[in-house]
């Protein structure tokens, strides 16, 4: 059974890995990587250092614009009197970013059958009061606002790894405390640029088109480009994303 499992695996290493999208970039991106020395803080697949997140599915999760703006600088996201924890500016050239950026990419489209089981997460569960996501648990109910809750907390949608809901804790994203009142107001403002006319509306256009209007503020856009992933449109369907609009409508 085990030369069978052994072949088996062997078998399957380039389906499971996306070896056909080993490009030259991916290769490059590995070496910065290690010449970086990203594995004394973070982990990929299970290996490397416990210190920082897991990076295994970073590029899913965050935007490429984002993650172009923190490894440019990630001082502008975090600090270590609010996150308890720092990471130095590795000091990449635009060229390094692009492959590393390629790296981890290829890195989070492999299939890693659910390893590391307990990832490290890229939360904002070290500031207090922000708790989100640490004991995420699938919803058993049909009601849309607890099915929103849950996909808000859901390691594959990490809502929660850019967005808090403690009142005045802005991460990535600007806090989710008291949405339902702010998105009122900003339909209103003369300088909303989006096409939404009410509180709903609002909300679910800042899912799937987050760049048609972005709240001010530091660390929300680069350029005219919300940091927030533009693929909830292909993500989620559209019973997820009334859920989560429905759940974030209760967050007054």
């Amino acid at each position: 059974m085990f030369i069978a499992l052994t072949v088996d695996s062997h078998r399957r290493f380039g389906e499971l890995t996306n070896a056909e999208l080993l490009t030259p970039d991916v290769v490059a991106g590995k070496r910065v990587w290690h010449r970086k020395n990203c594995i004394n803080c973070h982990t990929l697949l299970g290996e490397g250092a416990y210190y920082g997140p897991d990076l295994t599915r970073i590029a899913a999760l965050r935007a490429d614009v984002y993650l172009r703006e923190f490894l440019r600088d990630p001082l502008r996201f975090y600090s270590e009197e609010r996150d308890r924890r720092i990471m130095p500016n590795p000091n990449l050239s635009d060229e390094e970013i692009d492959h590393l950026i390629a790296f981890l990419d290829w890195i989070s489209k492999i299939d890693n059958q659910g390893w590391p089981p307990r990832p490290i997460l890229v939360t904002g569960a070290s500031i207090p009061g922000t708790a989100v996501g640490a004991a995420y648990a699938p919803a058993a109910s049909d009601d849309p606002v607890a099915l929103g809750s849950t996909l808000f907390q859901d390691p594959a949608t990490a809502c929660f790894s850019c967005h808090s809901t403690a009142p005045g804790v802005s991460m990535v994203g600007p806090t989710m405390a008291g949405l339902a009142a702010r998105a009122a107001e900003i339909v209103q403002r003369p300088d909303y640029t989006g096409s939404a006319t009410t509180p709903e509306g609002y909300i679910r256009e800042a899912i799937l088109e987050p760049s048609a209007y972005i709240v001010p503020g530091p660390n929300y856009g680069a350029r005219g480009v919300s940091l927030m992933p533009a693929d909830y449109d292909e993500r989620l369907t559209d019973d997820q994303v009334e859920a989560l609009v429905a759940y974030l409508m209760t967050l007054r």
